[in-house]
């Protein structure tokens, strides 16, 4: 499945606060380093992450539902098998979009996404995207 470069150009123009579920506390880890690059170009990022309890200077919380705050972007580093989970919180939280990382892919979870509304990018690197489009200016 091919992604919509007019869908990941809009979600990165448009987006400002990302969930990050995965969030890791390793920086050697892309749940750690993506979110840290998207936020030193502006993104809010919100680790989600019941196993921490702060990432990146900010609050982590234990699942999409415990997010305080009107969410975006989920941006997802977990396995295959908990991303119908996630994007069942995704649209309960109301989230405009879900990105699932590279290697990342789940055609029935996405099929639900979007036909709740959300845009969807699937087995694609939020950050190799982010600095392929800022080149494209």
């Amino acid at each position: 499945m091919m992604n919509d470069p007019k869908t990941i150009a809009e979600i990165l123009a448009n987006t400002h606060t990302i969930a990050v579920v995965g969030f890791s506390s390793s920086t050697a880890r892309a749940g750690y380093y993506v979110p840290a690059y998207l936020q030193g170009h502006g993104y809010r990022i919100i680790p989600v992450n019941p196993n921490i309890t702060t990432g990146l200077g900010h609050r982590a919380y234990p699942d999409l539902h415990a997010v305080p705050e009107p969410v975006d972007l989920v941006l997802v580093f977990r396995r295959s098998e908990h991303v119908p989970d996630v994007v069942e919180q995704a649209i309960d939280i109301g989230a405009k979009a879900i990105w699932l990382q590279q290697g990342i892919v789940l055609g029935q979870a996405a099929a639900r996404a979007r036909a709740a509304g959300l845009a969807v990018v699937q087995d694609a690197c939020m950050m190799v995207e982010h600095r392929a489009w800022r080149r494209r200016g």
